[in-house]
């Protein structure tokens, strides 16, 4: 199963000792389904709300997934920013999708990076299901789903690329299945995950896309099942690295990190982890990995692993308050910044964490 469930919604594994206390405090509060972060060029915290959907309409549908189930539209999605202390939305009217009693998942914006002073970058997922299928279940506004976005600081948006249109030359071989979701802007060209897809895309700034990677299968519990890729972010190294849920059923300790280098087949990095929604590099090097559950489908608390140069690993003492986080970044003040409660309306905040 391609489809971010989550999103598209410690590792159970015995980690090595290490835990210390940290300093957690609530930078960001009332967010509906908080996804992807990124620091912007005048250092605010942006954050991607997936919404809340809509009311019932002729805008609903009942997906033909359990996973997905009945949800309807509404341009509820958003971007947060925190800056100078002060907690707004800075963009609104963004598409989503939500089952109207908010029974989840949410689909909308997914994860949000910068390239420049003028370079705003939205994800804006599907949650699954073939590219063509989005205008059958919501005609006229299902191809606004699938998109990568750039914002314009006086509030112009303009899509840079269908990314779900491409899922349509099937780059992984499998069934046709699309959700775009991690995010990284560079000088000239865009990174996305296609969830659903099992690829990394290129996104050149002419809209023309082009495959770097694809992640095979792996077997899991019930069977050959998809690594399902979530963020990229760029190392230290030059590569890129590219954090992965894992399929049905989650089990934990079935998760990868994989190192990618244009041309060469990914490599994994660091394995035996547990439903990864995103990463980030610190000044020294270390990799700290997000983990979204720690149970199978999503239950348990999540955790943060750091995973030193050296290989050796750690656990961010993070006080149990991880609720199905989501996003993460590492500030200039060296803290890590968690969107958490991504699967709930009104109640999504952003952690600061001072390990």
């Amino acid at each position: 199963m391609k489809r971010l469930l989550l999103l598209v919604m410690a590792g159970a594994l015995a980690l090595p000792a290490g835990v210390s206390a940290s300093t957690i405090t609530t930078v960001m509060q009332g967010l509906d389904n908080p996804r992807g972060l990124a620091f912007g060029p005048a250092g605010g915290l942006y954050v991607a709300e997936a919404g809340r959907g809509g009311p019932l309409s002729s805008s609903c549908y009942a997906s033909a997934d359990p996973g997905v189930g009945f949800r309807c539209y509404g341009a509820t999605g958003a971007i947060s920013r925190y800056w100078h202390g002060r907690q707004e939305r800075v963009v609104t009217g963004l598409p989503s999708l939500e089952n109207p009693s908010f029974a989840g998942p949410a689909s909308g914006p997914q994860h949000v990076s910068f390239q420049g002073s003028g370079g705003m970058y939205v994800t804006i997922g599907f949650g699954g299901g073939p590219p063509d299928s989005r205008n059958v279940v919501l005609p006229g506004i299902g191809s606004s789903f699938g998109q990568l976005l750039k914002i314009e600081p006086s509030g112009v948006r303009r899509s840079v690329a269908d990314v779900s249109a491409y899922e349509n030359t099937n780059p992984d071989g499998a069934q046709l299945d699309t959700n775009p979701y991690g995010l990284l802007a560079l000088p000239g060209h865009e990174l996305v995950t296609d969830a659903g897809g099992n690829s990394l895309l290129d996104v050149r700034a002419n809209g023309s896309i082009s495959t770097v990677a694809v992640f095979p299968k792996f077997i899991g519990a019930f069977g050959p099942t998809d690594r399902v890729p979530t963020d990229v972010v760029l190392g230290p190294d030059g590569a890129y690295y590219v954090s992965t849920l894992s399929g049905v059923p989650f089990t934990p300790g079935s998760a990868v990190v994989f190192r990618v280098v244009p041309g060469a087949a990914p490599t994994i990095y660091a394995a035996n982890l547990t439903q990864i929604t995103d990463l980030a590099f610190g000044s020294d090097g270390s990799l700290y990995v997000l983990q979204h559950g720690s149970g199978p489908f999503f239950s348990g608390p999540g955790s943060i692993v750091r995973i030193a140069p050296d290989g050796s690993r750690t656990t961010v003492d993070t006080q149990g308050r991880l609720d199905h986080p989501a996003g993460l970044v590492v500030g200039s003040d060296h803290a890590l910044y968690v969107s958490n409660r991504s699967t709930a309306p009104a109640t999504g905040e952003v952690l600061r964490i001072a390990p």
